[in-house]
């Protein structure tokens, strides 16, 4: 073979009596690769992803993940099965064996699951109509994936050996697969085969929303008609903005990278459709028995200048209408994990804190259980799902509401984006700042909370100031593509 591997061989054997999954990888130094970089040589093609984390403190931030060629996929055929299932009962053929080498991720299921596949859980009405026309669900199995270490500057690379009687062909046949991404990574050329959905030299369009803003304002009345007369208690009212683009997805995702980081970054390649979002909120994690979840309530934009800045989060943190939304969403979550947690785990562990991104701020407090022993990571995602900070409470109720008010289908919007990995740990990030590219259009959604008192113009702000580092993020690729065309056109008439 080309490469040493570990574990060896002759240590695969030893193990083989404790499982009949297990993780072999090569470490190489990432020089002057990026994730992207490595994507693009390696995955740039139907059915892969890149999963990121633009935090850098040391419990996040370190890894980023990288995989293609999936072994099997799960997709929505239109036949309201519940994907999480399915998943888990694949899960289940596989026992992985611990090594020291086990990492955050180990391979694994990959994918999204859309805010409207809430039909497979519970009894909520489908919206009107489906304009995106999207799968509700789509989960990659993969067991040969990229692992970027930030950290140590080094890039592994790890394909699960099955443990089986063809144990030595199973052995090289992984190191095969590792061989061929190395030699991707050091001989090939950035792919671009992300082409550019339309080719016309033209200032970027604005977006279009699918609601006028009259018709906005009306859905936030009929909203609080309903809480008024005691039904809800808060319901999260969006619109969709849309947009003809010229730019390639992957371009879009590194514009938001830059523009706007955060504790979730995904680019999503599902074929005919690309999923592409900086989320800053854990929908809900499962590591090592530990449920954890991330309430985000209370949003405010971001000051022009420091002391602007500093003194709009005060008002944010002292604003006794955000901190009662907040308060409620809080306990939600906590009544959410408590379905799932050991009597007397679930603790509040941070509590209203100040998180600032590029263009607003937020309330975010922190929830922590231990999860039922009976339980897995498939149950722990059905409890929480959606999260109440982007449907309402009561959950189902402002969910019913939501899809007589709202006349499209949510698509990826509000739903999750993430992995299941073999391990049985699953991390998932509730999907807002987020675009879904389809056929040559990009969609960018963002909603507003819907109180009693709630005043229209103000939430309708809030879901242009939401899906503002989005949108931005796509015109300045826009922008600079158009900026070469011209540089090349300038060129071609010199020449």
């Amino acid at each position: 073979m080309k490469h040493m591997y570990h574990p060896n061989l002759e240590t695969i054997k030893k193990l083989s009596n404790k499982g009949n999954i297990t993780p072999i990888y090569k470490d190489i130094h990432s020089g002057t690769e990026t994730p992207t970089s490595i994507y693009s040589k390696i995955a740039n093609k139907p059915y892969s992803f890149l999963l990121e984390s633009a935090t850098t403190n040391k419990t996040s931030g370190r890894f980023s993940f990288i995989g293609t060629e999936p072994v099997k996929i799960i997709m929505d055929k239109g036949e309201n099965q519940n994907p999480l299932i399915e998943i888990q009962n694949i899960l289940k053929e596989f026992k992985l064996i611990n090594t020291e080498q086990t990492q955050k991720f180990a391979g694994g299921f990959v994918g999204y699951l859309s805010y409207d596949a809430i039909r497979n859980f519970e009894s909520i009405p489908e919206h009107q109509n489906d304009p995106l026309k999207i799968p509700e669900y789509i989960f990659m199995l993969c067991k040969t994936f990229v692992t970027f270490d930030h950290k140590l500057k080094k890039i592994r690379i790890t394909s699960l050996v099955d443990i089986n009687d063809e144990i030595e062909n199973s052995y090289y046949e992984s190191c095969r697969k590792i061989d061929d991404i190395i030699d991707k990574i050091n001989n090939s050329k950035t792919s671009n085969t992300n082409k550019k959905v339309i080719h016309e030299n033209t200032l970027p369009q604005k977006p279009v929303s699918n609601l006028s803003k009259e018709e906005y304002f009306s859905i936030v009345d009929r909203a609080k008609k309903y809480i008024y007369d005691g039904e809800i208690i808060q319901a999260v009212i969006s619109q969709r903005f849309s947009k003809k683009i010229n730019a390639e997805p992957l371009k879009i995702y590194e514009s938001l990278k830059k523009i706007n980081p955060s504790p979730y970054m995904y680019f999503l390649n599902l074929n005919d459709f690309h999923i592409v979002g900086s989320s800053p909120e854990m929908l809900v994690q499962l590591e090592n028995g530990e449920i954890s979840t991330n309430p985000i309530a209370g949003t405010s934009p971001r000051g022009k200048t420091k002391t602007e800045d500093e003194h709009i989060a005060q008002e944010l943190q002292s604003d006794e209408k955000e901190i009662a939304e907040h308060t409620m969403l809080l306990d939600l979550g906590r009544n959410d994990l408590g379905r799932v947690s050991i009597p007397g785990t679930v603790k509040v562990s941070k509590l209203m804190n100040v998180d600032k991104y590029s263009h607003v701020m937020h309330l975010v407090s922190e929830v922590k259980g231990q999860i039922k022993n009976s339980l897995n990571s498939s149950d722990v995602l059905q409890a929480c799902f959606p999260a109440g900070t982007v449907s309402g409470a009561p959950k189902v109720r402002a969910m019913e509401i939501i899809a007589e008010l709202e006349k499209d289908k949510r698509g990826p919007y509000a739903g999750a984006v993430g992995y299941f990995d073999f391990q049985g740990n699953m991390d998932t990030a509730i999907t807002i700042r987020t675009v879904l590219i389809k056929d040559g259009m990009a969609h960018v959604q963002a909603g507003g909370g819907i109180v009693h008192d709630s005043i229209p113009e103000k939430e309708y702000m809030e879901t242009i100031h939401k899906s503002s580092a989005v949108i931005k993020a796509i015109e300045e690729v826009e922008i600079q593509s158009l900026t070469k065309e011209s540089e090349n056109d300038i060129n071609n008439r010199q020449l």
